[in-house]
């Protein structure tokens, strides 16, 4: 399970879409616009798509039916919904529980206010919502007699402050369906991996009678809704109906109606983006102080291919506000120039002070990262010197914004609304200055290999720990290929085989399994125009191997949403093929790109078997030469001879009338050539 493949770079992704979607990240401090507080929330709704919109409105009329206050969602729903006000099945339930609401509360003007209601709105509307409506209307009246407390009346279920959430999930079901407010892919590929582990559910958005006409469905796609959702094969019609025979739009529909925890997912996300470098290791507050102190490395390139000038830099960032709401930062031009050191810019979120810590140096200094007259600490620092336009681009974490906060005129109830916000904040824990140096020296040393800078990242690593490459071989050979490779693209034949020579040649000769890929690698020399590395080796994932390898030397671990993947995908693969079948719903939910893990072309089976444990998780890309995960999981073999012999319908057919399983069937089948009849015969000669 744990040695699972999982594509790092599709998950990025969606993780990135994810956070993009709900508006979890912003621009880095470098790059945010300045803003004052008071029009932060509005410029967050204002910035998102309208899926954003439309999602923060129905979390919105959720929270307030949970919490009773049924005329604050009436009203939102009256202003960006009101097609849902047309349907009288869903009015009467809303003007049911007003009435309820009304009589909860126990005081005199409020028992008016609910028979006010009853002759007003319930009683209309129960005449023509649906036939059962009427006698769920005169039984609610003997909510007048029964107290609210009393859990032996025949209007207990009436009372139940559980039905405050049941229409609140109808609700949020019919709205999110209608508009189109679908979550975004990542979550609801989660909830499709972890399915079973879900008990909590919404109640589903019923069709209307007049879609009770629709025309038969395929009876493959019902049965491929209700196993993909784990509903009735009378759910999945129903689903279908209300989909009008969409399929994807009723697993859609399904899935989103599965229950999550939004901030135990938004922590799991975060902590993902912090590891992969998407997002900056602090968390954004809204007030108060916060001082980081990081030592950096900066470089100035120029035109040759190495850095001029290594200027050893302590940035310290403390965030303070100012009157008008802004944020000012002293910075001092991290470009190497003289002249621009005394500059001050303006950004939001942080005051910002770089300070030299040494003094200038000369413009021909040796670029050499293993040069003896180099401290230790800063040959290990000097790695984020390349990270430094990377780090950058970083994105800025933010909590989850208020739900109430595009409609701050929304009552609760007496519900505090600070407090409503507080439960579903993220930590907001800074990292130690040694936890951010070693996330910025494993970051540093995965972008060096994702730039295909191999020498330098071997070097560095050794620099850090003379004994890395000893216990992870087969990464070292794949970086000194890279290496090898880069040289024979730009012509030096020469350092290219003194590279061979000198590395991979003894690797291979300790390694018996890398010999058939060092006389792969050497074939390079036959085609000295073709850029070989950026066609055959994809740096990505050698990139993302260096790091998982890397973090945990410095006690780093994966994420934990990596290993629930892992789990999750194992368990995806096992089950589709003991059904042996393809997943339909895979490609829309990304789940066959997950899978599609590729490998350096030049990497083998055995070489990664046999060091699966030295490369402490990096095993997950050195599997194969483009290695992929069956799609249905199953062997290539038992794919095509089901494919062969078995049609989708005969396959239902026998298990519907013979109540088997689907490999049962499928095995029957096989036997008489896939035809259901001559099957049934068989059986029932």
């Amino acid at each position: 399970m744990e040695s699972t493949p999982v594509n790092w770079e599709a998950l990025d992704a969606l993780i990135l879409e994810f956070a993009k979607s709900e508006n979890l990240i912003e621009d880095s401090i470098v790059s945010s616009p300045p803003s004052s507080p008071s029009s932060s929330s509005t410029s967050s709704v204002s910035l998102s798509s309208s899926s954003y919109h439309s999602r923060l409105i129905i979390r919105q009329i959720r929270r307030s039916l949970e919490y009773g206050d049924i005329d604050a969602a009436i009203d939102l729903l009256r202003a960006h919904a009101p097609f849902i006000l047309d349907d009288h099945r869903l009015l009467f339930r809303l003007q049911k529980q007003k009435f309820i609401e009304l009589l909860r509360r126990g005081t005199t003007e409020d028992r008016k206010s609910a028979i006010n209601c009853l002759r007003t709105a319930l009683a209309p509307c129960a005449l023509d919502a649906y036939p059962e409506a009427y006698e769920e209307f005169k039984h609610v009246l003997l909510t007048f007699i029964y107290d609210k407390d009393d859990p032996t009346s025949p209007v207990a279920i009436e009372w139940a402050e559980r039905r405050r959430f049941e229409i609140a999930g109808l609700m949020s079901s019919v709205l999110r369906a209608h508009l189109h407010a679908y979550d975004p892919v990542f979550a609801m590929t989660l909830r499709y991996l972890i399915r079973l582990l879900l008990e909590e559910r919404d109640p589903p958005a019923t069709p209307q009678e007049s879609l009770y006409e629709a025309p038969p469905f395929d009876e493959v796609d019902i049965q491929a809704l209700a196993h993909a959702v784990k509903i009735t094969r009378q759910g999945a019609v129903d689903s279908l109906r209300f989909a009008r025979g969409d399929l994807f739009q009723a697993f859609q529909n399904e899935l989103c109606q599965m229950r999550l925890d939004v901030s135990m997912l938004d922590e799991l996300v975060r902590e993902y983006c912090v590891y992969r470098g998407i997002v900056d290791s602090g968390l954004s507050t809204p007030s108060g102080t916060q001082t980081i102190s990081i030592p950096i490395k900066v470089d100035k390139p120029e035109s040759g291919c190495c850095s001029s000038r290594n200027c050893s830099l302590e940035m310290d960032c403390s965030i303070s506000k100012n009157s008008d709401g802004e944020t000012s930062v002293s910075n001092t031009i991290m470009d190497g120039s003289p002249e621009n050191n005394t500059d001050v810019i303006s950004i939001q979120g942080a005051d910002v002070e770089l300070r030299f810590t040494g003094g200038p140096t000369g413009s021909n200094e040796d670029c050499s990262t293993s040069g003896s007259h180099q401290p230790e600490s800063s040959r290990v620092l000097r790695s984020r010197s390349h990270g430094s336009g990377e780090r950058n681009k970083r994105k800025r974490w933010r909590e989850r914004q208020d739900d109430f906060c595009y409609n701050p005129e929304i009552s609760l109830g007496g519900c505090n609304k600070r407090e409503l916000n507080s439960s579903t904040l993220i930590p907001s824990t800074i990292m130690s200055r040694e936890q951010q140096e070693n996330y910025e020296i494993v970051l540093g040393m995965k972008e060096l290999a994702g730039k295909g800078m191999a020498a330098e990242a071997v070097e560095e690593i050794n620099a850090m720990d003379a004994d890395f490459f000893v216990q992870n071989p087969m990464l070292l050979f794949q970086l000194k290929q890279v290496e090898f490779l880069k040289l024979v693209s730009c012509g030096d034949h020469s350092g290219a085989l003194r590279v061979a020579c000198a590395h991979l040649g003894p690797l291979a000769a300790s390694h018996p399994a890398l010999l058939k890929p060092l006389k792969e690698t050497l074939l390079a020399l036959l085609q000295p125009n073709e850029d070989v590395l950026v066609k055959g080796f994809p740096l990505h994932t050698l990139a993302t191997s260096l790091q998982v390898a890397i973090g945990r030397r410095l006690g780093i671990e994966e994420p934990q949403l990596m290993k629930i993947l892992r789990a999750t995908l194992h368990t995806h693969n096992e089950w589709f093929k003991l059904q042996m079948c393809k997943d339909r719903f895979e490609s829309l939910l990304r789940i066959d790109l997950l899978k599609e893990v590729y490998t350096p072309f030049l990497a083998t089976v055995a070489m990664s078997k046999s060091h699966a444990d030295s490369t402490q998780g990096s095993s997950q890309i050195t599997i194969s030469s483009n290695a992929r995960v069956s799609e249905d999981g199953s062997s290539p073999n038992q794919v095509s001879s089901a494919d062969f012999v078995c049609d989708e319908n005969a396959i239902l057919k026998v298990m519907e009338f013979l109540a088997l399983p689907r490999a049962d069937a499928i095995h029957l089948l096989a036997q008489y050539n896939g035809n259901a009849e001559t099957v049934i015969q068989q059986i029932f000669a």
